[in-house]
């Protein structure tokens, strides 16, 4: 009986890394052993963000603290998305990656729920101090980008699978951020016209040359 009821939380565990890890429909048919195919999504909007100045932080900062800082940061982002009901796709040091209209049907109104996401996070960061013990350093600022278009959604890997996006979007999505401006959310022009309805109020930033893309009007 033991050993059942062992097996038992062992497999209820695992059930809730699997979920914790991919969207419930591609961890339902790694549960069931089957292969998990790529996916085209025609119309997804993609966040990105990172922290201004990181590097310089991170000489002037602890690596416990800026653990610690990071931490709070991403609790308070994974809160968010859930108030948003977009997907997290993944940390990758001070960036954090996030989609909407990608694992449940939001076609309507993906782009607002990524800018509404992108607002309330950079709202949230300007109130985490970059080091409780050293309040003058100030509190976290984002650089913001967004950007809608079509992606593929696959697994990748053996050993350590990893959920991930690929394509053209996901390289402009990156731009945007990169070539954002401090505490400032960068969208481009199709994301705008995705949320024309919207009650956010947008300016333009003009045209700015991005990396691969060229010259782009930005928002």
């Amino acid at each position: 009986k033991k050993e059942y009821f062992q097996l038992n939380r062992d497999a209820s565990r695992a059930d809730v890394l699997l979920t914790q890890m991919f969207p419930a429909h591609v961890a339902d048919a790694l549960k069931r052993g089957e292969k998990v195919k790529p996916e085209e999504k025609e119309n997804v909007t993609i966040f990105f963000s990172d922290i201004v100045n990181f590097t310089s932080i991170s000489s002037r900062v602890s690596a416990d603290k800026i653990s610690h800082m990071l931490n709070t940061l991403y609790t308070a982002f994974d809160a968010l998305v859930e108030k948003h009901g977009i997907y997290k796709l993944e940390t990758i040091g001070d960036a954090y990656m996030a989609a909407a209209n990608l694992v449940l049907p939001q076609e309507e109104d993906h782009a607002l729920r990524v800018a509404g996401f992108a607002l309330d996070a950079v709202e949230a960061a300007s109130n985490i101090l970059l080091d409780d013990d050293q309040p003058q350093l100030g509190t976290v600022t984002l650089r913001v980008g967004i950007h809608s278009g079509p992606v593929v959604a696959s697994l990748i890997g053996t050993q350590k699978l990893k959920y991930t996006l690929f394509g053209d979007t996901m390289n402009v999505s990156s731009r945007m951020e990169s070539s954002s401006l401090p505490g400032k959310i960068q969208c481009s022009k199709v994301t705008i016209l995705r949320g024309a309805d919207s009650h956010i109020i947008v300016t333009e930033r003009g045209e700015i040359p991005i990396k691969g893309k060229g010259i782009m009007t930005t928002y």
